[in-house]
Protein backbone atom coordinates (compact mmCIF):
# COMPACT_ATOMS: atom_id res chain seq x y z
CA UNK A 1 0.00 0.00 0.00
CA UNK A 2 1.73 3.20 -1.32
CA UNK A 3 -1.03 5.47 1.08
CA UNK A 4 0.71 4.84 4.52
CA UNK A 5 -2.44 6.57 6.65
CA UNK A 6 -4.93 4.26 4.23
CA UNK A 7 -6.79 2.67 7.46
CA UNK A 8 -6.39 6.42 9.48
CA UNK A 9 -8.34 8.16 6.16
CA UNK A 10 -10.48 5.26 5.30
CA UNK A 11 -13.38 6.10 7.74
CA UNK A 12 -16.87 5.59 5.66
CA UNK A 13 -17.29 3.70 3.01
CA UNK A 14 -16.95 6.51 0.21
CA UNK A 15 -14.17 7.42 1.56
CA UNK A 16 -12.56 3.82 1.30
CA UNK A 17 -13.28 3.45 -1.78
CA UNK A 18 -11.83 6.77 -3.07
CA UNK A 19 -8.57 5.79 -1.51
CA UNK A 20 -8.87 2.54 -3.32
CA UNK A 21 -9.32 4.30 -6.97
CA UNK A 22 -6.41 7.01 -5.36
CA UNK A 23 -4.07 3.86 -4.52
CA UNK A 24 -4.69 2.31 -8.14
CA UNK A 25 -3.45 5.39 -9.89
CA UNK A 26 -0.07 5.43 -7.83
CA UNK A 27 0.50 1.55 -8.61
CA UNK A 28 0.19 2.55 -12.18
CA UNK A 29 2.95 5.09 -11.76
CA UNK A 30 5.10 2.31 -10.48
CA UNK A 31 7.74 1.99 -12.67
CA UNK A 32 8.31 -1.49 -12.28
CA UNK A 33 4.75 -2.01 -13.59
CA UNK A 34 6.35 0.47 -16.50
CA UNK A 35 9.71 -0.43 -17.77
CA UNK A 36 8.87 -4.11 -18.67
CA UNK A 37 6.49 -3.70 -20.86
CA UNK A 38 8.87 -1.63 -23.46
CA UNK A 39 12.25 -3.62 -22.24
CA UNK A 40 13.13 -7.16 -22.70
CA UNK A 41 17.08 -8.56 -21.94
CA UNK A 42 17.41 -8.25 -25.84
CA UNK A 43 15.93 -5.19 -26.67
CA UNK A 44 13.71 -2.25 -26.15
CA UNK A 45 10.41 -1.98 -28.61
CA UNK A 46 8.12 1.02 -29.05
CA UNK A 47 5.59 -0.54 -31.52
CA UNK A 48 6.77 -1.29 -34.05
CA UNK A 49 10.55 0.29 -33.39
CA UNK A 50 12.80 -1.75 -32.14
CA UNK A 51 16.43 -1.12 -30.07
CA UNK A 52 18.42 -3.85 -30.17
CA UNK A 53 20.98 -3.72 -26.89
CA UNK A 54 22.35 -7.44 -27.89
CA UNK A 55 25.10 -5.11 -30.24
CA UNK A 56 26.87 -3.48 -27.28
CA UNK A 57 29.92 -4.55 -24.95
CA UNK A 58 28.65 -2.70 -21.98
CA UNK A 59 25.46 -1.12 -20.55
CA UNK A 60 25.25 1.78 -19.56
CA UNK A 61 22.65 4.19 -17.26
CA UNK A 62 22.53 7.86 -16.50
CA UNK A 63 18.85 8.08 -14.27
CA UNK A 64 17.77 12.04 -12.87
CA UNK A 65 14.41 12.71 -11.82
CA UNK A 66 12.12 11.34 -9.09
CA UNK A 67 11.79 8.18 -10.26
CA UNK A 68 15.44 7.46 -11.07
CA UNK A 69 16.23 5.13 -8.85
CA UNK A 70 13.23 3.06 -8.75
CA UNK A 71 13.67 3.46 -13.01
CA UNK A 72 16.86 2.01 -12.49
CA UNK A 73 15.71 -0.88 -10.01
CA UNK A 74 13.09 -2.15 -12.69
CA UNK A 75 15.37 -1.93 -15.28
CA UNK A 76 18.63 -3.72 -13.98
CA UNK A 77 16.25 -6.56 -12.95
CA UNK A 78 16.54 -6.83 -17.16
CA UNK A 79 19.41 -5.92 -18.33
CA UNK A 80 22.87 -6.33 -16.65
CA UNK A 81 24.44 -2.78 -16.08
CA UNK A 82 27.70 -1.97 -15.92
CA UNK A 83 27.85 0.63 -13.89
CA UNK A 84 25.62 4.04 -13.54
CA UNK A 85 24.55 6.85 -11.67
CA UNK A 86 21.14 7.77 -10.52
CA UNK A 87 20.20 12.12 -9.10
CA UNK A 88 17.26 12.03 -6.60
CA UNK A 89 15.54 14.70 -4.59
CA UNK A 90 17.10 14.82 -1.12
CA UNK A 91 15.37 13.06 1.45
CA UNK A 92 14.70 10.19 -0.71
CA UNK A 93 16.05 7.01 0.46
CA UNK A 94 17.25 5.28 -2.94
CA UNK A 95 15.66 1.99 -4.05
CA UNK A 96 18.55 0.43 -5.17
CA UNK A 97 21.90 -0.34 -3.57
CA UNK A 98 24.87 -1.67 -4.84
CA UNK A 99 28.43 -0.32 -5.52
CA UNK A 100 28.06 0.24 -9.43
CA UNK A 101 25.74 2.89 -8.71
CA UNK A 102 26.90 6.49 -7.95
CA UNK A 103 23.90 8.13 -6.00
CA UNK A 104 23.37 12.15 -6.01
CA UNK A 105 20.42 13.83 -3.63
CA UNK A 106 20.35 17.56 -4.73
CA UNK A 107 17.84 19.65 -3.03
CA UNK A 108 14.56 20.26 -5.11
CA UNK A 109 12.52 22.04 -6.50
CA UNK A 110 15.34 24.65 -6.34
CA UNK A 111 18.74 23.59 -7.04
CA UNK A 112 21.83 23.15 -4.38
CA UNK A 113 25.84 22.38 -4.80
CA UNK A 114 25.06 19.10 -5.00
CA UNK A 115 23.00 19.68 -8.15
CA UNK A 116 25.93 21.31 -9.88
CA UNK A 117 28.29 18.72 -8.54
CA UNK A 118 25.92 15.67 -9.80
CA UNK A 119 25.39 17.97 -13.28
CA UNK A 120 29.45 17.49 -13.87
CA UNK A 121 29.63 13.77 -13.17
CA UNK A 122 26.89 13.31 -14.96
CA UNK A 123 28.57 15.22 -17.79
CA UNK A 124 31.70 13.87 -17.60
CA UNK A 125 30.69 10.57 -17.30
CA UNK A 126 28.42 10.80 -20.50
CA UNK A 127 31.51 12.26 -22.19
CA UNK A 128 33.79 9.09 -21.04
CA UNK A 129 32.05 6.71 -22.31
CA UNK A 130 33.03 4.70 -26.23
CA UNK A 131 31.62 3.88 -29.29
CA UNK A 132 29.94 0.55 -29.04
CA UNK A 133 29.08 1.10 -25.47
CA UNK A 134 25.23 2.09 -24.85
CA UNK A 135 23.86 4.84 -22.21
CA UNK A 136 20.29 4.12 -21.32
CA UNK A 137 19.15 7.77 -20.21
CA UNK A 138 16.30 7.03 -17.52
CA UNK A 139 14.49 11.12 -17.23
CA UNK A 140 11.61 11.44 -14.93
CA UNK A 141 10.02 14.79 -13.56
CA UNK A 142 11.92 16.73 -10.88
CA UNK A 143 15.42 16.74 -13.27
CA UNK A 144 15.65 20.33 -14.23
CA UNK A 145 16.72 21.07 -10.21
CA UNK A 146 18.64 17.59 -9.63
CA UNK A 147 21.10 18.71 -12.80
CA UNK A 148 22.44 22.21 -12.44
CA UNK A 149 25.17 24.03 -14.83
CA UNK A 150 24.71 27.56 -14.93
CA UNK A 151 26.07 29.22 -17.68
CA UNK A 152 27.58 32.56 -17.00
CA UNK A 153 25.54 32.92 -13.90
CA UNK A 154 26.02 31.82 -10.01
CA UNK A 155 23.97 29.09 -8.54
CA UNK A 156 22.75 32.04 -6.50
CA UNK A 157 21.40 33.61 -9.18
CA UNK A 158 19.41 30.69 -10.95
CA UNK A 159 18.07 29.57 -7.76
CA UNK A 160 17.04 33.25 -7.30
CA UNK A 161 15.29 32.62 -11.09
CA UNK A 162 13.70 29.28 -9.83
CA UNK A 163 11.93 30.58 -6.67
CA UNK A 164 10.43 33.79 -8.59
CA UNK A 165 9.40 31.23 -11.30
CA UNK A 166 7.75 28.59 -9.00
CA UNK A 167 5.64 31.23 -7.04
CA UNK A 168 4.69 33.10 -9.92
CA UNK A 169 1.96 30.67 -10.86
CA UNK A 170 4.19 30.04 -14.56
CA UNK A 171 3.17 26.66 -15.96
CA UNK A 172 6.03 23.80 -16.09
CA UNK A 173 7.03 24.41 -19.61
CA UNK A 174 7.15 27.67 -19.29
CA UNK A 175 9.77 27.41 -16.02
CA UNK A 176 12.02 25.07 -18.16
CA UNK A 177 11.73 27.30 -21.06
CA UNK A 178 14.09 30.12 -18.80
CA UNK A 179 16.16 27.31 -17.20
CA UNK A 180 17.03 25.96 -20.50
CA UNK A 181 18.42 28.94 -21.42
CA UNK A 182 20.14 29.64 -18.36
CA UNK A 183 22.09 26.46 -18.79
CA UNK A 184 25.05 24.02 -20.18
CA UNK A 185 23.25 20.70 -19.43
CA UNK A 186 19.59 21.24 -20.88
CA UNK A 187 18.23 21.59 -23.85
CA UNK A 188 19.82 18.71 -25.39
CA UNK A 189 23.63 19.54 -23.90
CA UNK A 190 23.88 16.54 -22.23
CA UNK A 191 24.38 14.48 -25.14
CA UNK A 192 25.16 16.66 -27.82
CA UNK A 193 29.26 15.49 -27.68
CA UNK A 194 28.51 12.00 -26.66
CA UNK A 195 30.78 9.61 -28.40
CA UNK A 196 28.75 6.12 -27.62
CA UNK A 197 25.28 5.37 -28.23
CA UNK A 198 22.13 6.52 -26.07
CA UNK A 199 18.63 6.08 -25.73
CA UNK A 200 16.49 7.98 -22.92
CA UNK A 201 13.16 6.25 -21.49
CA UNK A 202 11.40 9.22 -20.20
CA UNK A 203 8.06 9.25 -17.56
CA UNK A 204 5.96 12.71 -18.83
CA UNK A 205 5.07 15.06 -16.02
CA UNK A 206 4.00 17.92 -18.08
CA UNK A 207 1.05 18.33 -20.42
CA UNK A 208 1.13 16.93 -23.95
CA UNK A 209 4.17 14.56 -23.13
CA UNK A 210 6.56 17.37 -24.33
CA UNK A 211 9.83 16.29 -24.25
CA UNK A 212 11.95 19.67 -24.22
CA UNK A 213 10.28 20.46 -21.34
CA UNK A 214 10.38 17.12 -19.33
CA UNK A 215 13.55 17.36 -17.11
CA UNK A 216 14.29 20.65 -19.22
CA UNK A 217 14.74 18.38 -22.67
CA UNK A 218 18.05 17.42 -20.88
CA UNK A 219 18.66 14.30 -23.58
CA UNK A 220 16.39 15.51 -26.38
CA UNK A 221 16.55 19.63 -27.90
CA UNK A 222 15.39 22.81 -27.08
CA UNK A 223 12.74 23.67 -28.82
CA UNK A 224 11.91 27.17 -27.47
CA UNK A 225 14.77 30.42 -27.93
CA UNK A 226 16.13 32.66 -26.11
CA UNK A 227 13.17 35.45 -27.06
CA UNK A 228 11.03 32.63 -25.56
CA UNK A 229 12.72 33.14 -22.37
CA UNK A 230 12.55 36.72 -22.61
CA UNK A 231 8.94 36.77 -23.21
CA UNK A 232 8.32 34.82 -20.16
CA UNK A 233 9.67 37.04 -17.70
CA UNK A 234 7.84 40.18 -19.60
CA UNK A 235 4.04 38.00 -19.16
CA UNK A 236 4.55 37.57 -15.83
CA UNK A 237 6.53 41.30 -15.11
CA UNK A 238 9.58 39.42 -13.68
CA UNK A 239 11.97 41.47 -15.57
CA UNK A 240 12.90 43.85 -13.14
CA UNK A 241 13.26 41.29 -10.48
CA UNK A 242 16.05 39.00 -12.40
CA UNK A 243 19.60 39.72 -11.40
CA UNK A 244 20.97 41.86 -14.37
CA UNK A 245 23.49 38.79 -15.17
CA UNK A 246 20.64 36.69 -16.35
CA UNK A 247 19.13 39.55 -18.52
CA UNK A 248 23.04 39.54 -19.72
CA UNK A 249 22.89 35.57 -20.58
CA UNK A 250 19.23 35.74 -22.11
CA UNK A 251 19.98 39.81 -24.48
CA UNK A 252 23.36 38.24 -25.41
CA UNK A 253 21.42 34.85 -26.28
CA UNK A 254 19.63 36.40 -28.89
CA UNK A 255 22.38 37.69 -30.86
CA UNK A 256 23.53 34.12 -31.03
CA UNK A 257 20.83 31.86 -31.24
CA UNK A 258 21.37 29.07 -33.10
CA UNK A 259 18.57 27.07 -35.30
CA UNK A 260 16.71 24.42 -33.97
CA UNK A 261 18.08 21.16 -33.16
CA UNK A 262 17.38 17.67 -33.92
CA UNK A 263 17.35 15.40 -30.80
CA UNK A 264 20.53 13.42 -31.30
CA UNK A 265 19.53 10.25 -29.43
CA UNK A 266 15.65 8.90 -29.51
CA UNK A 267 13.45 9.74 -26.72
CA UNK A 268 10.47 7.77 -25.73
CA UNK A 269 7.81 8.48 -23.26
CA UNK A 270 6.83 5.45 -21.86
CA UNK A 271 4.36 6.87 -19.28
CA UNK A 272 2.55 9.53 -18.48
CA UNK A 273 -0.44 10.97 -16.19
CA UNK A 274 -3.25 9.28 -18.65
CA UNK A 275 -1.93 5.60 -17.96
CA UNK A 276 -2.78 6.31 -14.07
CA UNK A 277 -6.65 8.20 -15.02
CA UNK A 278 -7.18 4.89 -16.98
CA UNK A 279 -6.15 2.45 -14.24
CA UNK A 280 -8.49 4.69 -12.05
CA UNK A 281 -11.87 4.68 -14.30
CA UNK A 282 -11.18 0.98 -13.98
CA UNK A 283 -11.37 0.87 -10.49
CA UNK A 284 -13.86 2.84 -10.68
CA UNK A 285 -16.04 1.08 -13.06
CA UNK A 286 -15.70 -2.10 -11.04
CA UNK A 287 -16.99 -0.49 -8.40
CA UNK A 288 -20.14 0.29 -10.25
CA UNK A 289 -19.80 3.29 -10.52
CA UNK A 290 -20.27 5.72 -13.77
CA UNK A 291 -17.24 7.82 -14.96
CA UNK A 292 -16.39 11.31 -16.07
CA UNK A 293 -12.32 11.43 -16.72
CA UNK A 294 -10.80 15.21 -17.20
CA UNK A 295 -7.12 16.59 -17.34
CA UNK A 296 -6.36 19.69 -15.95
CA UNK A 297 -3.87 22.67 -16.61
CA UNK A 298 -3.15 25.70 -15.46
CA UNK A 299 -4.53 28.54 -12.99
CA UNK A 300 -6.32 26.48 -10.04
CA UNK A 301 -9.34 28.75 -9.86
CA UNK A 302 -9.83 27.65 -13.47
CA UNK A 303 -9.60 24.07 -12.84
CA UNK A 304 -11.89 24.06 -9.96
CA UNK A 305 -14.33 25.81 -12.27
CA UNK A 306 -13.94 22.70 -15.01
CA UNK A 307 -14.21 20.22 -11.94
CA UNK A 308 -17.75 21.81 -10.71
CA UNK A 309 -19.32 21.96 -14.10
CA UNK A 310 -18.22 17.89 -14.25
CA UNK A 311 -19.94 16.74 -10.68
CA UNK A 312 -22.81 14.88 -11.90
CA UNK A 313 -25.78 15.57 -10.12
CA UNK A 314 -26.44 11.64 -10.37
CA UNK A 315 -25.45 8.95 -7.28
CA UNK A 316 -23.29 6.60 -7.88
CA UNK A 317 -20.43 8.67 -10.40
CA UNK A 318 -17.00 9.05 -9.86
CA UNK A 319 -15.38 12.37 -11.59
CA UNK A 320 -11.49 11.01 -11.85
CA UNK A 321 -9.02 14.25 -13.05
CA UNK A 322 -5.73 14.67 -13.37
CA UNK A 323 -3.00 16.91 -14.35
CA UNK A 324 -1.30 19.78 -12.78
CA UNK A 325 -2.51 22.95 -11.83
CA UNK A 326 -0.58 26.14 -11.08
CA UNK A 327 -1.15 28.46 -7.88
CA UNK A 328 0.11 32.19 -7.65
CA UNK A 329 1.67 31.72 -3.76
CA UNK A 330 0.81 35.24 -2.03
CA UNK A 331 0.72 33.82 1.59
CA UNK A 332 3.31 32.28 3.91
CA UNK A 333 1.64 29.03 4.59
CA UNK A 334 1.81 25.18 4.20
CA UNK A 335 0.36 23.41 1.60
CA UNK A 336 0.44 22.56 -2.59
CA UNK A 337 -1.88 22.76 -5.30
CA UNK A 338 -3.44 19.30 -4.19
CA UNK A 339 -4.96 20.35 -0.90
CA UNK A 340 -5.81 24.08 -2.10
CA UNK A 341 -7.74 22.22 -5.08
CA UNK A 342 -9.83 20.15 -2.34
CA UNK A 343 -9.89 22.96 -0.30
CA UNK A 344 -11.23 25.55 -2.69
CA UNK A 345 -14.05 22.47 -4.12
CA UNK A 346 -15.02 21.86 -0.71
CA UNK A 347 -15.38 25.61 -0.59
CA UNK A 348 -18.12 25.23 -3.90
CA UNK A 349 -19.74 22.25 -2.70
CA UNK A 350 -21.38 23.68 0.24
CA UNK A 351 -24.62 23.72 -0.52
CA UNK A 352 -24.17 20.20 -2.81
CA UNK A 353 -25.79 16.61 -1.57
CA UNK A 354 -23.02 14.92 0.31
CA UNK A 355 -19.73 13.91 -2.32
CA UNK A 356 -16.28 13.29 -1.70
CA UNK A 357 -13.29 14.70 -2.49
CA UNK A 358 -9.62 13.82 -3.19
CA UNK A 359 -6.45 15.25 -4.75
CA UNK A 360 -2.72 13.86 -4.97
CA UNK A 361 0.35 14.07 -6.31
CA UNK A 362 1.71 10.94 -7.39
CA UNK A 363 5.02 11.99 -6.43
CA UNK A 364 4.03 12.06 -2.77
CA UNK A 365 4.95 15.75 -1.93
CA UNK A 366 2.68 18.17 -2.26
CA UNK A 367 4.04 22.41 -1.97
CA UNK A 368 6.08 22.96 0.70
CA UNK A 369 3.96 20.39 2.60
CA UNK A 370 5.41 16.50 3.82
CA UNK A 371 1.82 15.62 2.90
CA UNK A 372 0.99 14.28 -0.56
CA UNK A 373 -2.31 15.54 -1.04
CA UNK A 374 -5.99 15.68 1.24
CA UNK A 375 -9.27 13.73 0.99
CA UNK A 376 -12.47 15.21 2.51
CA UNK A 377 -16.43 15.00 2.55
CA UNK A 378 -17.87 18.35 1.64
CA UNK A 379 -18.74 19.01 5.63
CA UNK A 380 -20.37 22.15 6.69
CA UNK A 381 -17.45 24.56 7.57
CA UNK A 382 -17.74 28.68 7.98
CA UNK A 383 -17.09 30.31 4.52
CA UNK A 384 -14.35 33.12 5.90
CA UNK A 385 -12.65 30.32 7.61
CA UNK A 386 -12.14 28.79 4.59
CA UNK A 387 -11.24 32.10 2.66
CA UNK A 388 -8.70 33.10 5.21
CA UNK A 389 -6.50 29.33 4.76
CA UNK A 390 -6.73 29.97 0.98
CA UNK A 391 -5.87 33.41 1.30
CA UNK A 392 -2.57 32.58 2.85
CA UNK A 393 -2.19 29.66 1.05
CA UNK A 394 -2.39 27.57 3.85
CA UNK A 395 -4.56 24.84 2.85
CA UNK A 396 -1.94 21.77 4.32
CA UNK A 397 -2.84 23.26 7.69
CA UNK A 398 -6.55 23.10 7.30
CA UNK A 399 -6.13 19.72 6.11
CA UNK A 400 -4.41 18.53 9.61
CA UNK A 401 -7.28 20.20 11.33
CA UNK A 402 -9.71 17.88 9.47
CA UNK A 403 -7.32 14.74 9.93
CA UNK A 404 -7.86 14.86 6.12
CA UNK A 405 -4.32 14.45 4.58
CA UNK A 406 -3.20 11.74 2.83
CA UNK A 407 0.36 10.64 3.72
CA UNK A 408 3.07 8.62 1.64
CA UNK A 409 6.78 10.47 1.69
CA UNK A 410 8.39 10.14 -1.45
CA UNK A 411 6.65 7.64 -4.00
CA UNK A 412 9.86 7.45 -6.46
CA UNK A 413 7.59 8.08 -9.18
CA UNK A 414 6.21 11.50 -10.94
CA UNK A 415 3.30 11.51 -13.20
CA UNK A 416 1.54 14.71 -12.41
CA UNK A 417 -1.63 14.85 -9.94
CA UNK A 418 -4.53 12.91 -9.42
CA UNK A 419 -8.04 13.25 -7.92
CA UNK A 420 -11.16 11.90 -7.58
CA UNK A 421 -14.87 13.17 -6.54
CA UNK A 422 -17.20 10.50 -5.68
CA UNK A 423 -21.37 10.88 -5.42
Amino acid sequence: MIIQNFEDLATSDKKKECLEILEAGLQAADPKNIISKYVTSKEIKFGSKIFNIENYSSIYTVAFGKAADSMTRALNVIIPIKSGIIVIPKGTKAKIKGKKFQIFNPRHPKPDQTSVKAAKEVMKYVQNKKSGELIIFLVSGGGSSLLAMPDDITLEDKIHVTNLLLKSGVTIQEVNCVRKHLSKIKGGKLVEDMKCDGISLVMSDVEGDDLSSIASGTTYMDDTTYADALEVLKKYKLRWRMPSEVLQVLENGLENEKPLKKSKIPNHIIANNNDCLKIMQKTAEKKGYKVIKIQLFGDIKEAVTKILENISESQKTCLIFGGETTVKVLGKGMGGRNQEIVLRILKNTQKFKKITIASMGTDGIDGNSVFAGAITENIRIDLSTMKEFLKNNDSGRFFQKQKGNIVTNFTHTNLMDIGVVLR
